[in-house]
């Protein structure tokens, strides 16, 4: 399941547009993070996308939702692309995400506040990032039309070239692949500021890098075995 998810929207008429725009791309399941009050301008811009703001969950934090709803990988929305240094803000494309995204389970596309969009915060509960490439001299989109682009290549890459969905690696599978490289980063004898570092980094790999689950089990034995060869 694909989950859209909009953090703490100001405007019901956005709400309304939103939904219109996840209708015409055959996406329906809405998530609101501490959303304003969902006045007629919403069902007003939804059009024919009503029962998409009829049937929508409300949650009091983004961290709220990742857990009541066991989300298995989540996709975040902003208009910076991170350098090299800044690891939790590098940014992929929508023609990217469409063409690397073959994960089965909870997935969350989250857009963050008309005004703020995602906080840090918010920025580092997400497994990856993506940014939409537009003219310097107004970078900004509205929601519904960054969602229009990231919804439009997952839809069309859907529609064009069917494939048989991979058995991506589960959360918890990741996690523990994650938890075998940060004791392998402890044998190093690393100071405490790279070790954090490292791990990040690798964090952030993981999430880019789709692995099925078969892979991540490979990795969590090669991992481990170099990690007890070192300590031989």
């Amino acid at each position: 399941m694909i989950y859209i998810v909009f953090v703490e929207p100001e405007s019901p008429g956005n709400v309304g547009f939103l939904a219109r725009t996840m209708k015409n791309f055959g996406f329906n399941d809405l998530a609101l993070i501490n959303p304003c009050k969902l006045e007629n301008e919403a069902y007003y811009h939804a059009m024919h996308a009503k029962e998409i703001i009829w049937n929508h969950k409300s949650y009091k934090t983004l961290g709220d939702f990742i857990e009541t709803e066991k989300i298995d990988f989540t996709v975040g929305t902003t208009r910076m692309a991170g350098g090299s240094y800044n690891v939790s803000r590098i940014a992929i494309t929508p023609e990217q995400l469409s063409e690397s995204l073959n994960i089965t389970g909870n997935i969350a596309i989250i857009f963050g506040r008309e005004g703020n969009g995602l906080s840090n915060d918010e920025v580092a509960l997400c497994d990856i990032i993506v940014t939409i490439p537009t003219d310097e001299s107004y970078p900004v989109l509205n929601i519904s039309h960054a969602a229009a682009i990231i919804l439009y290549e997952l839809f069309k890459r859907e529609r064009q070239y069917p494939r048989e969905e991979l058995e991506e690696a589960s959360k918890s599978e990741k996690e523990l692949l994650i938890r075998e490289m940060d004791n392998l980063i402890k044998c190093t004898g690393y100071p405490e500021h790279k070790m954090k570092t490292s791990s990040t980094v690798f964090r952030r790999i993981i999430g880019r890098a789709f692995i099925a689950g078969r892979e991540a089990h490979t990795l969590i034995g090669t991992l481990r075995r170099i990690r007890l060869k070192l300590k031989e």
